[in-house]
């Protein structure tokens, strides 16, 4: 890859995952708080009580780049499962059955979990001050 553009990896990847971290924060805050939005939220001790939960509280530790494999990992799993209960069942193609946003999530998330936090993290600031 050219080198004047491959520079520019890290960043991207960091805005990925800000990005993503943030959106997926969104859904879970849709669940649980009925924000954004007018949906009333969710109870809480059932299944997308907790898929709220692990949304809210895994993307915002992906954003900002805590504990981010783990989050990560966590959040492509519950991707993965929402997947198959809401999804699958309907017809074998994301784009028909409506599933792609769980899919897209459980990719990118899988990646991260892969690439680890990157740059502009808490956990790149951890680690760098054990170092020292």
């Amino acid at each position: 890859m050219n080198d004047s553009i491959s520079r520019f990896a890290p960043h991207a990847f960091a805005l990925l995952r800000i990005v993503a971290g943030v959106l997926f924060a969104m859904h879970g805050s849709q669940k649980l708080l009925g924000f954004p939005g007018d949906k009333p939220p969710v109870e809480i001790m059932s299944l997308m009580g907790l898929a709220g939960i692990i949304e809210l509280a895994g993307g915002l530790l992906i954003a900002i780049g805590l504990l981010t494999r783990p989050a990560a990992f966590l959040s492509s799993g519950t991707m993965a499962v929402a997947y198959f209960m809401a999804h699958a069942g309907q017809h074998p193609l994301p784009i028909i059955n409506q599933g792609e946003t769980a899919v897209l999530y459980c990719f990118v998330f899988l990646y991260i979990w892969a690439h680890g936090a990157g740059i502009w993290s808490v956990d790149s600031m951890i680690s760098r001050n054990r170092v020292r």
